[in-house]
């Protein structure tokens, strides 16, 4: 793979979580269903040059998002010590559900998706919430990594069979 294409199809990635943000800050706003809620932003507000590659990924993102959020926000609560979820900035709350969303439900590794989320927040949000992101997300991280390590070590060594 050329460098060349490794950075389109990442950028194309990083446009699609955008696109995905701000449908989800729209669905909060108006309280929408994912498949309308994906519908009209590209109707209404999507830009048309992006690719149908990329609306696909946003759209996943996004749905995807809505369909888990009560786990997403759950799992959020967990970190955002002093924190109500409602109380969070609009924007903050969504790039923490898409990230966390992608931790849980897509193959991203928690690395990337933390890095776009603090790339998107920058663009997004403000300084002090890039701060407030990286924390929640990095210690979300490290419950997921402890977890999956604690089950590693309680699962039995399969039988062999000679």
């Amino acid at each position: 793979m050329s460098i060349d294409k490794a950075d389109k199809s990442s950028g194309t990635r990083h446009k699609a979580r955008e696109c995905a943000l701000q449908m989800l800050f729209a669905a909060d706003m108006a309280d929408r269903d994912g498949t309308t809620l994906t519908d009209n932003y590209w109707n209404e507000l999507g830009d048309t040059a992006i690719d149908q590659k990329t609306r696909d990924f946003a759209n996943a993102l996004a749905q995807g998002t809505l369909k888990n959020i009560d786990a997403i926000d759950d799992r959020i609560r967990t970190r955002a010590e002093h924190w109500r979820i409602e109380r969070m900035a609009i924007v903050d709350r969504n790039v923490l559900r898409l990230a966390v969303y992608e931790f849980l439900y897509h193959d991203t590794p928690a690395t990337v998706a933390i890095n776009e989320a603090l790339e998107i927040a920058r663009r997004f949000s403000t300084y002090e919430a890039t701060q407030f992101i990286n924390g929640i997300l990095d210690a979300i991280k490290q419950d997921l990594e402890g977890s999956a390590g604690s089950k590693a070590s309680t699962e039995k060594p399969k039988a062999s069979s000679t």
